[in-house]
């Protein structure tokens, strides 16, 4: 009797799956349960019905294409192949593509939309136009009823009640959306709105697939006017959000986005003119005291006060001159007081007052001794109160 290892077993069981052409590529349909998001960014689940369970695995690479999140009870459509694991002995779904069921077609319908559209370059930065700043004239394609239009109405008519709003009343679900969004789109641009909100509030994939529709996107791409996508909660995202020239989450946030704040700008201007007339103020003082210290160089450059200094210090200096010589000469009458004093301490006129006589001979010569004089000699005597003529008698000498 032959016996088999199991390894081998599990190894040829593998080849049967690899050599059935329909596992290869299969899309099965169940319940989603035991889900696990593994560090390694690989998700391991199970698919139930009311037949039975299906162990599967979406590796890490192939993550890129499921667009939800997985969660206990979705029902699912899972596409990929089925495989033996050799090691635990059990095959297993490794999937490649997760949809929702139900729903499933038309996420893969937005999915391919979605890469053809961005293939052609229609999501692509460079065909983006700006949104002005100074609007006067904003165009709104949404339904006429409903939260998303009386909020864009009462943002825009408190950020700036100048601005017109000129609203295209559009069917944004269901039958004959897609063509009636198309059409308001045309007709806002041909009344020359200054941009243009397209949009409507929150609600299933479903609901918002108007937003999807290639007829949608294309008359966004192709308006003159910029176009600002306002679809749904911040969470939903439709083909033409990546289309528009620029995403708002709401249509609160696109009417917030389109009117600028008049109200922000007239503070802002108000913070301009204090700010320019501070800086007045503290230029004009700067030139002010400039202005006051040329004068005061000028005027001391001046030619009137250059004279006045001049006299200023002419009088300084005759006035110093005056007191200079006003002393020289008060110690000059001092020293000549002093002098005159000794004059007169040897003048002979004091001396006459004093009993003396001045003798002088007939020729007017002073008589210093009796040697100098004859018998019969006339003398002339000067007294303090006059001149005697005498004759000489006798002379008498002392020595």
């Amino acid at each position: 009797m032959n016996a088999y290892s199991v390894g081998q077993v599990n190894s040829y069981i593998r080849n049967m799956f690899e050599q059935d052409f329909m596992l290869r590529s299969v899309h099965v349909k169940g319940e989603v349960s035991n889900v696990k998001y593994h560090s390694s960014g690989h998700i391991y689940f199970t698919m139930k019905d009311n037949t039975g369970t299906l162990a599967c695995v979406m590796f890490a690479g192939n993550r890129k294409g499921l667009a939800f999140t997985l969660k206990e009870g979705q029902q699912i459509i899972a596409g990929g192949r089925i495989d033996v694991y050799e090691r635990d002995g059990k095959y297993q779904l490794y999937a490649a593509s997760i949809v929702l069921d139900g729903l499933g077609q038309l996420y893969e319908r937005f999915e391919q939309l979605k890469k053809e559209l961005e293939e052609m370059g229609m999501f692509a930065d460079e065909y983006k136009k700006p949104i002005p700043k100074y609007i006067t004239k904003l165009g709104v394609v949404t339904a006429p009823t409903g939260a998303a239009v009386r909020d864009i109405i009462n943002i825009t008519k408190r950020r700036n009640p100048h601005v017109s709003i000129i609203l295209y009343p559009a069917k944004v679900q269901g039958e004959g959306s897609a063509e009636s969004i198309v059409e308001g789109i045309r007709m806002l641009e041909a009344q020359g709105v200054d941009v243009m909100i397209v949009g409507r509030g929150g609600g299933s994939i479903e609901d918002l697939w108007a937003f999807n529709e290639e007829s949608v996107a294309r008359a966004i791409f192709d308006c003159t006017v910029p176009v600002i996508s306002a679809v749904g909660h911040e969470t939903d995202t439709t083909i033409a959000d990546f289309v528009a020239d620029l995403r708002a989450p709401t249509p609160s946030a696109g009417a917030e986005l389109a009117v600028f704040d008049i109200m922000a700008f007239s503070d802002m201007l108000n913070g301009y003119k204090e700010a320019l007339k501070d800086s007045l103020i503290d230029a004009v003082g700067k030139k002010r005291d400039r202005y006051e210290k040329l004068a005061l160089k000028l005027q001391g450059l001046s030619p009137g006060h250059k004279l006045r200094e001049q006299r200023m210090r002419y009088i300084s200096l005759l006035e110093h001159l005056q007191d200079s010589m006003n002393g020289t000469l008060k110690d000059k009458r001092h020293l000549l007081d002093i002098r005159v004093e000794r004059l007169e301490a040897l003048s002979p006129l004091k001396r006459l007052s004093s009993g003396y006589a001045f003798v002088q001979d007939d020729k007017g010569r002073a008589l210093k001794s009796v040697k100098d004089i004859n018998v019969s000699d006339e003398l002339k005597l000067s007294l303090k109160d006059g001149e005697l003529i005498t004759e000489v008698k006798k002379v008498i000498s002392n020595g």
